[in-house]
């Protein structure tokens, strides 16, 4: 029934405390508002992570941390996400999001920050027009957006930018990049923001926002800067989805027809061919593994730029997640994969890593955990193709994005 939903459990600061003090916690009837029966904290948690070893889901929803950055806080809390995760909204607000693709953000093997400033600039723009050329499906839709004027610019193709700059995903000098990309990002956005602000007005519910206190001049938009999945989009630019790492150096994609197509990232095919060491054969393994790692007819300089979702560890992804979100206005959507032999405890500390460094929220992903997956490879399964789900490339099951 639920196959194509994302679910989380908005999990507060005290339940995480009381997980880790190991007390219990009230079950509250949420009509009556009565407590019914209590429970253990940390049975429950331990309920919760093996639910997402074994299916995906549930993630967890920091929402004390959502609410602690709501720039809107006077308008009262927020309970919820859009089902992907990344864009804390007020009942009745759009979800009005764009990504730049970073892989197009290198030039001489530097980032390119003078075109990364333009394309701001641009989709800043954009998303703003969106939200008056658009068309209502209610009034009440309206209103919301128009009164606080949420846009989300993100990101997608960072592994792919980290590839060209030389820099492995799992390195202290990526995690430093995430954040410096991100602070302009959001830095340049507002920038831009408060330009429009000048030339168009400030968004209407400026003077309740935290932003006049702080010293802020007037912007247009109440939120700049998220960083979405991007799984659909990212097919489409022909780039890695969000700030995921790679998902495998070559896997099949199952599509719609039931058919697979085969595919091998374009920077590794491009450096293996310059290199002279891709063969058939060697196309076959890759295929069969995903990962490059332990292939000694491979570069061991290239299998280190090259590592895939489960080569890295998972304390990586969560703490690549982490520094985006450092500088994101709203929320930052980032799955951490692991591989099929992960246990319930990898889980656990998993989340318990993303709420001690303030994500506003975190998804695992265990791969072959769900049927009709979208990307996979094919060692060491004894089956053919395993069915890999849309969680694991960063697609969310609900819209695509």
């Amino acid at each position: 029934m639920f196959a194509n939903f994302n679910l989380s459990v908005a999990a507060t600061n005290r339940f995480m405390k009381q997980v880790k003090a190991g007390e219990t916690i009230p079950l509250i009837n949420p009509r009556s508002r009565r407590e019914v029966s209590r429970m253990d904290a940390a049975r429950l948690f331990d309920r919760i992570t093996t639910l997402a070893w074994k299916t995906g889901d549930p993630g967890l929803l920091f929402i004390d941390e959502v609410n602690r950055k709501n720039p809107l806080s006077e308008l009262g809390g927020m309970e919820a996400t859009n089902p992907c995760g990344e864009l804390p909204l007020y009942p009745y607000e759009s979800c009005n999001l764009g990504s730049i693709n970073l892989s197009h953000m290198v030039k001489g093997g530097r980032v390119d920050y003078g075109r990364l400033r333009r394309t701001i600039a641009v989709g800043v723009r954009f998303l703003d027009n969106i939200i008056d050329l658009n068309r209502y499906p209610i009034p009440k839709i309206k209103k919301a957006t128009l009164a606080n004027r949420k846009i989300g610019l993100g990101v997608m193709g960072f592994a792919e930018l980290l590839i060209q700059l030389g820099l492995p995903y799992d390195s202290e000098k990526s995690l430093r990049l995430a954040a410096r990309l991100m602070r302009f990002i959001t830095g340049e956005g507002r920038k831009v923001s408060a330009q429009l602000a000048r030339e168009r007005g400030p968004f209407p519910n400026y003077s309740r926002s935290i932003y006049p206190k702080r010293g802020f001049p007037e912007l247009r938009n109440a939120t700049v800067t998220t960083v979405a999945p991007t799984g659909t989009i990212g097919i489409i630019a022909g780039t890695t989805s969000g700030i995921e790492p790679l998902f495998a150096v070559s896997f099949y994609r199952r599509v719609l027809d039931g058919k697979r197509l085969r595919e091998m990232n374009p920077l590794f095919e491009r450096v293996a061919v310059r290199k002279k060491f891709l063969t058939d054969g060697l196309r076959e393994e890759i295929i069969r593994r995903g990962s490059i790692q332990g292939m000694r007819k491979i570069p061991r300089e290239i299998r280190r730029l090259f590592r895939t979702a489960m080569d890295i560890a998972p304390e990586h992804h969560v703490r690549i997640q982490a520094a985006f979100q450092r500088y994101t206005d709203n929320a930052v959507s980032k799955t951490v994969n692991l591989p099929e032999d992960a246990t319930p405890e990898d889980v656990r500390k998993i989340y318990l890593l993303a709420h001690a460094l303030k994500c506003k929220g975190v998804t695992v992903y265990r791969y072959g955990s769900r049927k009709g997956q979208v990307l996979s490879f094919m060692e060491g399964r004894g089956k053919g193709e395993v069915s890999v789900g849309q969680e694991y490339d960063g697609a969310c099951r609900v819209c695509g994005a």
